[in-house]
């Protein structure tokens, strides 16, 4: 049982029903008689866990992330609940397991219990459930993928120029014929990798070739098998690094050498990543300087409902380790640290 179900039932907005529910003196009576004779007819129960936490001194922020087994994801958690702590928030955290009906489930959780904000990596950008939880008042910020509604703000990473510097190393090392393990182009984040990877395969005059291997595990070992089945391929751009893990056992199950045979770099940068043998290349994305901004701009949008949405974009740097074929270690930036602004 939902609020959305006392609001149809009442025919009253969701945000009306929410205000009763929590008291709130802004309501007309005869509105306020409509909602709870809808409540006592359904016999709906609002959450008890949530309600205590808003009578406490700290409010309650959503995490919903696209996949609590990504490291990249639980840097990320890890960061934003450190932030958010400190500032008297607690958080609860939500895995969506890349599922849009899963995003959809604890997102509206999150609009019926009117948790303070939400900061989404989304499985689905542009969900309905999104806008029900914006047109309640709920701030959003998007991490790592964006959402098609211009309300929200977000917090990105410039992969199309990330998964270009990934390729164009790779050319510049002497690679000719360099597939990828893309991720799906229905989310932003593997759209713009991929389309990173073929604009600098065009601009040198080359032929692309990639495969997709949906951001998983598994996904990377078939897409890498597959790939591999091309002789002449002897460097490979992997777009992240679930994806890489699996394309490594791939490698090696072919009795393939790295980087002899083939050559490797990896979008995201793991903690195993520099423990490998040979270390795994990567471009590395500034995770915990991202979830800061998620959470600064987060409270920004609580305390100030009116500012204009915000879009900040954060480069990736180069970590260059043995997988690749070079030797020297190195480790910078690509492009700039940080653009904030309006969109």
């Amino acid at each position: 049982m939902r609020i959305a179900d006392v609001a149809s039932l009442a025919g009253l907005s969701a945000a009306t029903v929410s205000r009763v529910l929590n008291d709130s003196d802004s309501v007309r009576q005869e509105n306020r008689v409509k909602v709870l004779a809808a409540v006592e007819r359904l016999g709906y129960r609002p959450n008890k866990l949530a309600r205590n936490l808003r009578r406490q001194s700290a409010e309650m922020i959503g995490v919903v992330v696209a996949d609590i087994e990504n490291a990249h994801f639980t840097q990320m958690v890890r960061a934003v609940e450190d932030a958010a702590y400190s500032r008297g928030f607690h958080v609860l955290l939500c895995n969506s397991d890349e599922k849009a009906e899963k995003q959809a489930a604890y997102l509206q959780i999150l609009a019926d219990e009117r948790a303070s904000g939400v900061i989404l990596s989304p499985s689905q950008p542009a969900g309905p459930e999104i806008k029900t939880l914006l047109d309640l008042g709920i701030p959003l910020v998007a991490f790592d993928r964006p959402v098609e509604d211009p309300r929200a703000d977000a917090v990105v990473a410039n992969n199309f120029e990330g998964a270009r510097a990934a390729t164009a190393h790779l050319l510049a090392i002497g690679h000719r014929s360099i597939c990828m393990v893309s991720g799906p182009e229905s989310i932003e984040t593997g759209a713009m990798r991929l389309a990173g990877y073929t604009e600098a395969m065009r601009e040198a005059g080359l032929a692309s070739c990639h495969h997709d291997g949906y951001f998983r595990i598994d996904g990377g070992y078939e897409a890498t098998k597959q790939l591999l089945r091309h002789p002449e391929v002897s460097a490979m751009v992997v777009a992240n690094n679930l994806m890489a893990l699996g394309a490594l056992t791939a490698v090696h199950e072919l009795r393939l050498s790295i980087p002899d045979d083939i050559a490797m770099v990896g979008l995201d940068d793991p903690s195993w990543a520099s423990h490998l043998n040979p270390p795994l290349t990567t471009l590395a994305q500034p995770i915990t300087s991202m979830a800061r901004s998620a959470i600064d701009l987060l409270l920004q949008r609580i305390g100030d409902g009116h500012l204009e949405p915000q879009r900040r974009t954060f480069d990736f740097a180069l970590r260059l380790r043995g997988s690749c074929g070079a030797s020297t270690a190195t480790d910078r930036t690509l492009v700039a640290t940080k653009t904030a602004g309006s969109r």
